[in-house]
């Protein structure tokens, strides 16, 4: 295995979040021989300053890795403009990076299986990016497998995929609508994606996530996804600026690594089917989408 990759690590006002996802992070066997460089956004009120103080102060202690780079802003760039600069920022420097935020709850071989697959598909250029996190699904999963598209909870990637990004909400939204691709993007029907990119669009969200999601979709690219997570979103109490109050996502740990070998380079339908069942189970609607899901395939 080559060197480790730099690992990125987005925080704002949630100083408990924070130092778990740290702390976590630590147990990892490749931490001591991994670059750190975390990016701490400012203030965005008055009502804020206190708690992204107390992030500051704990972040300046951290210690148990490589080196470790603090990236304080002076200014509330906001989530989104935060990681697509952080990201650009490292890319540009190492070719490579892993992406983490403050909510993350990480497997003790999160490190190794980003690493491994980092070097593994570096120079497939059909593959995109590595994530850790797979949604609680009901079935069993390949160890490894591809789904199309990009995602945001724990993952890394290569210069040659981020050049990709297309921050252009609208050109975006634009060429999925001209392609008649919203169904698909969709998840054949079951998920918000396309509203999300209209709500971008009139600036309801601040999301580079949907729009890394579009960038890599529309290109055909593909994500390599472990069969058992590697990371548990904490973030999903409430306190985060983005997702609301929900036990939908939580997930548990594996407590052995991930093996990670060479797999055909395509989309995995099992796990496709897996996962757009999942999100209907967490729909309260999930029997109208079902249904519109069904009517689409008869071409009704």
């Amino acid at each position: 295995m080559s060197l480790p990759a730099p690992i990125t690590l987005f925080v704002y006002k949630r100083p408990h979040h924070t130092q778990q996802t740290v702390e976590s992070l630590k147990k990892n066997t490749l931490a001591a021989e991994s670059e750190l460089f975390i990016f701490s956004d400012n203030a965005k009120t008055s009502e804020d300053q206190k708690a992204v103080s107390e992030v500051r102060k704990y972040i300046r202690e951290i210690t148990g890795f490589k080196k470790v780079n603090i990236v304080e802003r002076d200014k509330n760039l906001g989530l989104a403009n935060s990681i697509i600069d952080g990201i650009t920022t490292i890319i540009e420097r190492y070719g490579k990076v892993i992406v983490l935020e403050d909510d993350m709850l990480l497997s003790e071989y999160f490190l190794q299986y980003m690493n491994e697959a980092l070097d593994l598909y570096e120079k497939g250029n059909d593959v995109i990016s590595i994530h850790a996190y797979i949604y609680p699904v009901k079935i069993e999963l390949p160890e490894t497998f591809f789904l199309r598209g990009a995602d945001c909870w724990g993952w890394a990637t290569w210069k040659r995929g981020w050049d990709l990004f297309e921050s252009n909400t609208e050109r975006l939204y634009m060429e999925i609508k001209n392609r008649n691709l919203e169904y698909e993007f969709d998840y054949h029907g079951v998920t918000n994606n396309v509203r999300m990119l209209k709500r971008q669009i009139n600036g309801k969200v601040d999301s580079w996530a949907i729009r890394w999601h579009a960038s890599a979709f529309l290109k055909n690219k593909l994500t390599l996804y472990p069969g058992r997570s590697l990371l548990n979103n904490i973030g999903t109490d409430g306190e985060g600026t983005h997702i609301k109050n929900t036990r939908f996502y939580e997930t548990s740990l594996t407590d052995k690594p991930i093996r990670v070998e060479k797999i055909p380079v395509r989309e995995s339908k099992e796990a496709q089917k897996a996962v757009e069942k999942f999100f209907i189970s967490i729909k309260p609607n999930f029997l109208k989408r079902y249904f519109k899901t069904i009517k689409h395939k008869l071409n009704f």
